[in-house]
């Protein structure tokens, strides 16, 4: 692991619960004085962002704790603990949404004020595109799971800001409230859709779903490109916060010595580990042409 990639995770969720306060406090005064659901909906995505944050630095700060005794895999995997988490802040937030939106059509109101709600919304945009672009180059940096649902909410806020800067204007100049509950409900639809893409990312992690099909190919050459193995088998990967694991099998002329297979089997896990700098790589020599007793996978 790079020394800078602990220091940019904590960093960048610091960040993120900075923007969210401040947006609570600017937005909470944007809706008591324009009356706007279209900015009540974006106050409550901004309470859950706060909410999701704070889970995702205690969550950051959990995986960055190296292994020990009892987890003795590390503990990445609380952060796709908080992916999870944030997946259900998110959907939360649409579902509650829809709801208000419901009850606005039902019963519409002109906004008031429309020039505040535009103000707040152009801070709101500038403050989350700040967020998200530093965001996302943390997750080039580190692969963060945590950080990147993040991100992941933070864009669906930016969407939100831009949409709910737009309706309470059109909904003031139309003075037709309609756009602004109409604006709100395509809001909460982008949320849920968001939240549905962050969860099944956390759960491919928590169910230990394999790496890409790239990653593997390249796992398979590099072992392959080496002039004394003859073959591979039996590769199984997974990964876990920023460690990828690794598990292969290379089989080898059953007339080698032991020390000189073992010789091997150290070459093609430099090799491989050179590729996946952060991985933890298990790998077992078996004599070619062997028959053993193999697991198959469709």
């Amino acid at each position: 692991m790079a020394p800078d990639v602990p220091r940019l995770m904590r960093i960048a969720t610091v960040a993120s619960m900075t923007v969210a306060v401040v947006l609570i406090g600017a937005k909470t005064a944007a809706w008591l004085l324009t009356e706007s659901v279209s900015m009540l909906s974006s106050l409550v995505d901004s309470s859950l962002d706060f909410i999701a944050s704070l889970v995702t630095f205690l969550a950051v700060r959990q995986a960055l704790t190296p292994a020990d005794a009892d987890h003795r895999f590390g503990h990445g995997k609380a952060e796709a603990l908080a992916g999870l988490a944030q997946a259900g802040f998110i959907a939360a937030s649409g579902g509650g949404l829809l709801l208000t939106v419901g009850d606005r059509l039902l019963h519409p109101h002109q906004v008031q004020r429309e020039a505040i709600g535009v103000a707040v919304s152009v801070l709101a945009i500038v403050l989350t595109l700040g967020l998200v672009m530093f965001q996302n180059y943390v997750v080039r940096r580190t692969g963060s799971i945590a950080i990147g649902a993040d991100s992941v909410h933070y864009k669906t806020d930016l969407v939100s800001n831009i949409a709910v800067g737009v309706a309470i204007f059109l909904s003031g100049y139309f003075h037709q409230p309609l756009i602004d509950a109409g604006m709100a409900a395509l809001v909460a639809l982008y949320l849920l859709h968001g939240a549905w893409g962050v969860g099944r990312g956390s759960l491919d992690v928590l169910m230990d779903s394999e790496l890409p099909d790239a990653d593997r190919r390249r796992i398979i050459d590099i072992a392959r490109r080496h002039p004394e193995v003859q073959d591979t088998h039996d590769l199984r990967t997974r990964s876990s916060g920023l460690t990828r694991f690794i598990q292969l099998h290379v089989e080898l002329d059953p007339a080698l010595s032991l020390t000189r297979a073992h010789e091997i089997g150290d070459q093609v896990e430099a090799d491989i580990q050179a590729a996946f700098p952060d991985a933890e790589l298990i790998l077992h020599v078996d004599p070619y042409g062997v028959e053993e007793r193999r697991v198959r996978f469709v």
